[in-house]
């Protein structure tokens, strides 16, 4: 019952975003939203699920990780409840606001509800992946589900479908996870300047991707996004320092298990965003595929994440959980290095970057999450599954902002329009250093995690 509970909340975050994306076109032209509403209308939501999990993360540390979700759930009811009533792209905007709150309070607590059904790190990995699979399921279906559900009913019941998952998830987690320990939970004050500076450093950081990529290199707007970023990353560390009831306690973050497994966590969300933004372009753009071609041409990274988790239990038990987090991530690396190396001679080398970005990906989103975990106290578990995600979705925007820039630096003309025979080699050129780019920084976070690591048997930290 639990775990069913906690898949439906991850299947939700898997699902919502790209279930709505087949329907964009038809919510543009419904709702007569412009380019930058129907941008928004997928932001807003991505944005202030980043921005706030490291608030709700340690709202639950302190007030209960089961009561928050289930609060979250309700919201997140409510809100796709409120899709049936929408009639202008300003309030699905609102809407879509509202939702990614929602899924701040739930995402983060399904890793730490999930570790707390199980004391052995076995059962906690064979959890996780369960819950992934799942997850992954949707991501795979949503698509081809939005589709056929577009041929023969309005758009709104897509977002509506949101309703009948959180209804499970709430009597799933209800049900089947006992209520917050009082023992497992800390009273300290919320700091909430630390708060609001944290989620400004996030958010500044989400958006200014969506900048580099629109805007260009050239213009004034990314860089000065980028510039706040570093402000409020600057001021956020600073409060943490030196307030007495800090937010995030960054001692713990420097601890070997927790900064190893964000710096896996996000290399894999670097090479994942990076990799799909630019073989999407590739597909389409330079090699003419049809987008339904291109969807195609994407499945073996879907069908590996899918496929893959009963291997990658096994995996896991034959070779340890360290090991298994640097051999993943090190896959992962590979990945971006054949692609940066050999994706420009033909698809059979696409293929191979994607088949093993994803069977990284499968093991290394599971044991860098639970490495993070293992390495924090007990009455901290929420606000380390809150830094996992918010790590990954910082990560994913800077890979596709690393890719923009290259692209926007290297070639010249409009993207969308028939290339010339220079574009075309500006493009190819574009790719393979946006490639080995993602390759260096990626290779970086995941040999500084493995130094890390080094240092975990002789830290008491390996004991929690």
């Amino acid at each position: 019952m639990a775990l069913a509970g906690l898949s439906a909340v991850f299947l939700f975050e898997m699902l919502d975003n790209s279930i709505l994306t087949v329907a964009l076109p038809t919510v543009g032209r419904e709702l007569h939203a412009s380019t930058v509403a129907l941008q928004w209308v997928t932001g807003a939501y991505g944005v202030v699920f980043g921005g706030l999990m490291l608030g709700f993360g340690a709202v639950a540390d302190r007030f209960g990780r089961r009561r928050v979700m289930l609060v979250g759930l309700v919201l997140l009811g409510l809100a796709s409840l409120a899709t049936a009533f929408v009639g202008s792209a300003a309030q699905l905007i609102a809407v879509r606001a509202v939702t990614g709150a929602a899924a701040a309070m739930t995402t983060p607590g399904s890793i730490a509800l999930a570790i707390r059904l199980f004391d052995a790190d076995g059962l906690r990995v064979r959890a996780l992946n369960l819950i992934t699979t799942v997850g992954l399921v949707g991501l795979a279906v949503g698509p081809t589900a939005g589709g056929l559900l577009l041929a023969v009913a309005p758009w709104q019941v897509l977002l509506l479908v949101n309703v009948p998952i959180a209804a499970l998830a709430f009597v799933g987690i209800r049900r089947g996870v006992a209520a917050d320990d009082p023992a497992e939970l800390h009273r300290d004050p919320v700091d909430v300047p630390g708060a609001l500076l944290g989620t400004a450093a996030i958010v500044f950081a989400l958006v200014t991707p969506t900048l580099f990529v629109h805007e260009g290199g050239g213009s004034w707007a990314p860089w000065t996004a980028t510039l706040a970023t570093g402000a409020a990353a600057a001021l956020f560390v600073v409060r943490e320092r030196t307030t007495r009831h800090p937010l995030l306690d960054l001692r713990l973050v420097a601890r070997p298990l927790v900064s190893a497994g964000l710096a896996y966590k996000a290399a894999a969300g670097l090479a994942v965003a990076g990799l799909g933004y630019l073989v999407t372009l590739q597909l389409q753009l330079d090699w003419g595929w049809s987008p339904a071609l291109a969807s195609i041409g994407m499945l073996p990274q879907v069908v590996v994440l899918i496929a893959s988790g009963s291997l990658a239990n096994r995996f896991v038990e034959r070779v340890g959980l360290d090991r298994a987090a640097w051999i993943s991530a090190a896959a992962v690396v590979a990945a971006l290095a054949v692609y940066g190396l050999f994706g420009r001679l033909g698809y059979v080398w696409v293929a191979l970057a994607l088949v093993l970005v994803a069977a990284g990906l499968r093991v290394v989103g599971v044991v860098a999450g639970l490495n993070v975990i293992r390495g924090l106290p007990a009455n901290r578990t929420s606000i380390g599954a809150a830094l996992v995600d918010t790590a990954s979705q910082v990560t994913s925007g800077a890979g596709i902002a690393l890719t923009g820039t290259v692209l926007a630096a290297m070639f010249t003309g409009d993207l969308a329009s028939r290339w010339n025979a220079h574009q075309t080699a500006q493009f190819r050129d574009a790719v393979t250093v946006a490639g080995l780019g993602l390759t260096a920084i990626a290779a970086a976070l995941v040999g500084w995690a493995m130094l890390r690591m080094r240092t975990v048997t002789r830290e008491p930290v390996a004991a929690h």
